[in-house]
């Protein structure tokens, strides 16, 4: 199945699932001061966009290293995908890493594995698995989706005052149903591949 850059973005975008995390980011930051607490964000932020680029173009040659095909890497894929799905439409009670008091993030837990996490990893390893000559419409989608998460965890809490906690779960679980419906895809696609391939 072909993909092309404004679904693969949207993809993107639901798997870092910038809604679900505005209450970790919130409560993560909550006790700098409100001008190193921007700051700090932003760094988190582009230290998981240069994570999230090293794999999508160093996935590739790790997968050939491993000796994967890429039907397992589409149907580990879904089953990540689905698990995260699940997460986000019955969220599980606490499970919000919250650092010590006067501790600064760095890298764990915002950059990685908030925004940089398993899920998405695995997609941009698919995505240039699948289509390797579309590195670039990747590349775009990729910075496309981190940069609209970017601009949601930035207004992280004036959308969080906006929105509630009622409006934040709402949101969080629709995009969770969206993800169910491209996890099972994808793990379709890589199951009709292995039975067509081998």
């Amino acid at each position: 199945m072909a993909v092309d850059l404004w679904s693969a973005m949207l993809t993107l975008f639901l798997i870092m699932d910038p809604l679900g995390n505005l209450p970790i980011v919130v409560a993560i930051l909550k006790d700098l001061k409100p001008e190193r607490r921007r700051l700090v964000l932003i760094r988190e932020l582009v230290l998981s966009l240069i994570i999230l680029m090293l794999f999508l173009y160093g996935g590739q040659s790790f997968l050939n290293l491993l000796g994967v095909k890429e039907e397992a890497v589409s149907i580990a894929g879904g089953i990540i995908l689905f698990l995260i799905a699940i997460r986000m439409i019955f969220p599980p009670p606490g499970g919000m890493v919250v650092l010590k008091e006067g501790e600064e993030p760095f890298l764990f837990p915002l950059a990685v594995p908030m925004i940089a996490g398993p899920s998405i990893l695995a997609a941009l390893i698919l995505l240039a698995n699948q289509q390797p000559g579309q590195m670039i419409d990747w590349t775009l989608a990729l910075f496309g989706a981190w940069l609209l998460s970017s601009a949601i965890l930035l207004f992280a809490p004036l959308l969080h005052r906006v929105l509630g906690e009622r409006g934040l779960t709402a949101m969080e679980r629709l995009m969770g149903m969206i993800l169910v419906i491209i996890a099972v895809q994808m793990l379709l696609n890589g199951i009709s591949h292995y039975f067509k391939w081998d």
